[in-house]
């Protein structure tokens, strides 16, 4: 098996190039848009613990905090600001956190910083909160519902508040990752490896969550997402995978832009 092959996307989707530089102008041209309206909040003193918070015209239904991907190695918020519209659009305020990368910090670090911005954004935001995320996103999102999370450390209300984690494209089982190139940056053993790997990890009971992949994306990107259905599916939680026809792992998530996707319908309700 060819892990480093398994995990390439930018390779193997047509014109993968080209999709950085269009995330980096749509993001720009919507921060310009929504104006005053986004706000840069720190959640500790490290130089990438901050979180940008959209709000909508009116008092927030609640809070969707949308987590970025990358490897856990690169890219940041500001990649993505236009996928705040969908969610901002029904009356959410929406969370981007940012994060220190991988080598500066550790896979485990970078879970705890998630859950540190989301305590924050959390009182910055009243109501019902829904997470999500992609690629390593996804990964970090699921992480805060597991029975091991820290999220309710000094705020017990915040686990039940959390009604909804949407996994898109996640990467739920880090064993993999260990035979890869890509390991010389992360850093990962196989104790790291297995500690912080959803699939391998209980989740909170009642937890509602939804795995989302492209039926076009990498194998294991789909085994990935098949898997924490199959696992998490044992416990008492409320669980639906999908697989979307004709997606790949660069174009599934310009779904969180659309007001009127069936993906925000389903992370939104």
């Amino acid at each position: 098996m060819d892990w480093d092959d398994a995990y390439e996307n930018m390779k193997n989707i047509p014109g993968g190039s080209e999709f950085p530089p269009r995330w980096n102008a749509l993001a720009e041209a919507y921060r310009a848009e929504i104006g005053d309206r986004r706000s840069r909040l720190a959640y500790g003193d490290g130089a990438r613990q901050w979180a940008d918070l959209y709000l909508p015209d009116s008092t927030p239904k609640g809070l969707a905090v949308f987590v970025h991907g990358g490897y856990w190695m690169k890219l940041s918020p500001d990649s993505w600001s236009h996928l705040a519209k969908g969610a901002l659009a029904h009356g959410w305020a929406v969370g981007m956190p940012c994060y220190t990368l991988c080598p500066e910090a550790r896979i485990s670090g970078i879970t705890q910083e998630i859950c540190t911005a989301i305590q924050m954004l959390a009182t910055e935001v009243d109501g019902p909160i829904r997470l999500a995320g992609h690629s390593a996103g996804g990964h970090l999102v699921t992480r805060q519902i597991c029975t091991d999370s820290r999220l309710g450390d000094g705020h017990p209300e915040l686990p039940g508040r959390v009604e909804h984690v949407l996994s898109i494209s996640g990467v739920h089982d880090l064993r993999p990752l260990l035979q890869t190139g890509m390991n010389q940056t992360l850093g990962l053993d196989m104790t790291e490896a297995r500690a912080e790997s959803p699939c391998l990890l209980e989740p909170i009971t009642g937890a509602q969550i939804t795995c989302w992949v492209g039926a076009d994306e990498r194998p294991e990107f789909v085994r990935q997402n098949a898997l924490l259905a199959n696992v998490w599916s044992g416990f008492d939680v409320h669980f639906k995978a999908v697989e979307d026809p004709g997606l790949h792992h660069f174009n599934i998530i310009d779904a969180l832009a659309d007001p009127g996707s069936p993906m925000i319908t389903k992370w939104l309700g």
